[in-house]
């Protein structure tokens, strides 16, 4: 028998409906369902059979994770399940959604399939920095950037010993094939394929145009040090964690030696994902409609 942790993003309403609907189905399917402390407190009515777990059990009893709302949402359980090996799957309550791959409105047939097994696990990446004594992990990115007060600050990168530049932006992303889809993305960095041995320097708004994301071997140790004229920038984690970074400080970053296991549709490959999530079939999409089942989910 499985046991499926549901892993709820508690602030969206409707991943908290979806959770509360899987949690029911995957009983009847057969499987444990467990959860936190915090997404038993708020259950909208009794659902004894989910057993309420502190992190700690979570971790020890999951067989997979199955998590409800964006991106965001998988990145907090990647942390949380970091050196477990516990495959995740996301159900995409939110709203582009390239790691939450699985569609609420086929919700019913995503919780057969993870049941029966009908999936496959990808490995993912993870960027490793040693930051002020202490280890950080990223799934998707490192950012450096300005604070809300500072100015344009200047971020010198060396790899393997090797100054790279000094890019003076807004800041600069350093992010892995899972994470080019992002904030790199959105800063004109490329889509890597994950899988590939690579890692991305993005640089954000930088002053000068001649400064380019720059493609480096995931092998490559990057460091970086930052200056501001305010004496203050910062260090953000998966977007999701912000240490202050004073000059004269350095960070390094590294391929991490743990990876995340995610759960994918058996049948699609990641182009099939960039095609459906960034529109590249629209034609095609649009002169199909009127022949297509179910034409006005499209």
């Amino acid at each position: 028998m499985k046991t499926i942790a549901i892993f709820s993003n508690s602030s969206k309403p409707l991943a908290k409906e979806y959770a509360e609907y899987s949690s029911q189905k995957l009983k009847d399917l057969g499987a444990e369902v467990i959860a936190k402390d915090e997404f038993c407190e708020e259950l909208s009515k009794d659902y004894s059979f989910i057993e309420s777990c502190d992190e700690n059990d979570l971790k020890k009893k999951a067989d997979m994770v199955l998590t409800f709302g964006g991106d965001g949402t998988i990145l907090s359980a990647a942390k949380l399940f970091l050196k477990t090996g516990v495959p995740i799957m996301g159900v995409n309550v939110g709203k582009l959604g390239f790691l939450a791959e699985y569609h609420s409105d086929k919700l019913d047939e995503c919780l057969t399939d993870l049941i029966e097994g009908n999936f496959r696990v990808v490995e993912r990446a993870v960027l490793e920095a040693n930051f002020k004594a202490k280890t950080y992990y990223a799934l998707n990115d490192f950012v450096i950037e300005k604070s809300a007060t500072s100015r344009m600050i200047t971020v010198t990168a060396y790899t393997n010993g090797n100054h790279v530049a000094d890019y003076r932006a807004d800041g600069l992303i350093v992010t892995t094939p899972t994470g080019s889809t992002a904030y790199s993305l959105s800063c004109g960095g490329p889509i890597i394929t994950p899988g590939t041995p690579v890692f991305c320097l993005t640089p954000i708004s930088p002053h000068t145009l001649n400064l380019r994301p720059l493609i480096v071997p995931d092998s490559s140790e990057i460091r970086l040090k930052v200056y501001s004229r305010t004496g203050s920038a910062q260090f953000v984690v998966d977007g999701r964690e912000i240490i202050p970074f004073d000059n004269n400080e350095e960070v390094v970053l590294s391929k991490s030696e743990e990876k995340i296991k995610l759960i994918k549709p058996l049948n699609t490959s990641y182009y099939d994902l960039l095609r459906d999530k960034l529109l590249w079939a629209t034609d095609a999409k649009t002169k199909l409609k009127p022949k297509l089942k179910n034409a006005d989910k499209f």
